[in-house]
């Protein structure tokens, strides 16, 4: 494999974060109109749903062995229903920079989770790596202004997310061990169709045809977004990158989607781009190079 090959299958990463990070401009319309669990239902079930119509188009097979049907639940149990629903439950009781600060200690757990159940080696630039990254989303937050700290407190929503971070950290770990023996497309069509299957019960409860027929198109565009690029193809990318380079190199990449939101943001919402985080973006992307460097999968 050539030089620019391999770079682009070390970093194809990229591409799922900045889906990623359109998925935070498409949530900010699409929530207002869907209730948090039957946004997180129609995502992943349409997304789940043209998943297995391209399967069958391929001619792919469509079953996965029955021993791993326990484990792929859970997988979607801790990566799609529990960090969503955790989530999306802890902005209503905290603020976002609590819950970006949170959400930035993600790599930190899959390094350490890494180490101890799948026993991983952690060097010390791989340890370099997630430092700088982890510094760089905090200035990213903060705009470098450190007294934010001082004013910080720490609530039930601070729980909530912590537990997001907890179940995704946790997906990553057992998603590298099932990626051996199921292929990433499959693997990744069954992990969505679980995940509605899990929120159906609730979307029955808050019956849907009470809140359809007022979706705008924009609502609609939103959720449709988010089921195709930031599921479809941003998971599948996703799924791919942990079998190539490992769970703790891919989660590294996450630290990304801040990055992206900003001059999403920027472009899209007009908010306006300071040189704090400009700074905070050049540590991140220092971070992250460090890191894929290291010889850690």
């Amino acid at each position: 494999m050539n030089s620019s090959k391999q770079f682009f299958h070390n970093n194809i990463m990229i591409i799922a974060t900045l889906f990623f990070a359109g998925a935070f401009i498409a949530g900010k319309f699409s929530i207002a109109e869907f209730p948090i669990p039957s946004l997180t239902f129609f995502r992943f079930g349409i997304a789940g749903l043209i998943l297995f119509i391209v399967l069958i188009l391929q001619k792919r097979t469509l079953s996965i062995p029955k021993k791993d049907i326990p484990v792929v639940f859970l997988l979607s149990l801790l990566g799609m229903v529990g960090y969503h629903l955790f989530f999306f439950a802890a902005l209503k009781h905290t603020s976002t920079i609590n819950t970006s600060l949170i959400a930035a200690t993600n790599p930190v757990f899959t390094t350490i989770f890494a180490s101890i159940f799948l026993k991983d080696k952690i060097n010390a630039r791989t340890i370099l790596g997630v430092s700088f990254s982890f510094v760089g989303v905090l200035f990213l937050i903060t705009n470098g202004n450190i007294s934010v700290f001082e004013n910080m407190s720490f609530n039930i929503g601070d729980l909530l997310m912590l537990c997001a971070i907890l179940c995704f950290s946790s997906y990553f770990i057992i998603l590298k061990n099932v990626l051996t023996r199921i292929n990433p497309f499959t693997l990744t069509a069954y992990v969505f169709i679980f995940c509605a299957i899990i929120l159906l019960p609730f979307v029955i409860y808050e019956n849907p045809f009470s809140y359809l027929p007022n979706v705008t198109s924009k609502g609609w565009g939103s959720l449709l977004y988010m089921s195709i690029f930031s599921s479809v193809i941003a998971y599948l990318i996703q799924q791919i990158s942990v079998q190539r380079i490992g769970p703790v190199k891919t989660s590294l990449y996450i630290n990304l989607v801040p990055v992206f939101s900003m001059f999403l943001a920027y472009f899209i919402l007009g908010e306006q781009i300071t040189y704090h985080k400009i700074i905070a973006t050049i540590i991140i992307l220092t971070g992250v190079f460090v890191t894929i460097k290291s010889k850690i999968k």
